[in-house]
């Protein structure tokens, strides 16, 4: 159990679950939460007891909606508004993360709130979602990589009209674009991330980081190259296995 104040860090056996913990304020990203999720990160990366992470958030209402206006559009110009969102790179550290990572969404999802699951390898949200990316309707675009991993997700078409026009969309719309991976009961969403957390923890953890490297970094390379990763990838990993047995 962590002393963060709004965080919550656990492990249980190799799964590292990162609680959300604002549930009064609809567990909006403040920037104390910015710099202790930047420590739980750190740790969860660094950790060889840690396979799996787990993105979860405290509350009822909301898994996340959005950035605290009060505190990262109250700067003296937009600039340095930016330069505040960006002093501890949170989306940076979550993008270079080579460990599984799986976001369980529920409630309200907006913002910084759909940015956080989509640094995220999985997504399985509870039938009450509601996700929306609100800020062009504040006159500012996403500041933490939304309109690069949104159309990466779900597409040129659909993240343009969810980024132009803020219009919020609940859980079977969200699954049928792929925004989310699977959608179940409000009161099995946990239950079932952690089945699958254990699942997936229950391979090596050197399997599931070159799992995850072959399909990620593929993604951004012609098919060729990406076959040529993972031939790559695999023969490190064979190459591990036996270094392991031999000794």
């Amino acid at each position: 159990m962590s002393n963060f104040e709004t965080i919550i860090y656990e492990k249980q056996d190799n799964v590292g679950y990162i609680t959300l913990n604002r549930p009064k304020a609809l567990n909006v990203y403040n920037i104390q939460m910015r710099d202790e999720l930047y420590q739980v990160l750190g740790a969860l990366k660094d950790d060889p007891e840690v396979k799996v992470g787990v993105l979860r958030a405290a509350g009822e209402r909301a898994f996340c909606a959005g950035a605290d206006l009060t505190e990262f559009l109250t700067a003296p110009s937009p600039t340095i508004a930016r330069q505040v969102r960006w002093q501890r790179d949170v989306w940076g550290l979550f993008l270079g993360i080579k460990k599984p990572m799986l976001a369980a969404l529920h409630g309200y999802v907006f913002g910084s709130g759909i940015e956080m699951a989509l640094c995220c390898d999985i997504r399985i949200a509870s039938d009450d979602v509601q996700l929306g990316v609100p800020e062009t309707g504040l006159g500012i675009i996403p500041a933490a990589g939304g309109t690069q991993t949104l159309p990466r997700t779900i597409g040129r078409g659909y993240a343009l009209e969810l980024l132009l026009s803020g219009r919020w969309i609940k859980a079977e719309e969200a699954l049928r674009i792929k925004l989310v991976d699977r959608v179940v009961p409000r009161n099995e969403l946990w239950p079932v991330v952690d089945q699958l957390a254990a699942k997936i923890g229950e391979h090596s953890a050197s399997m599931l980081s070159y799992a995850k490297q072959a399909v990620t970094r593929g993604l951004d390379l012609t098919l060729e190259q990406g076959l040529e990763l993972e031939f790559r990838l695999g023969t490190s990993l064979l190459e591990e296995k036996m270094q392991e047995e031999a000794i």
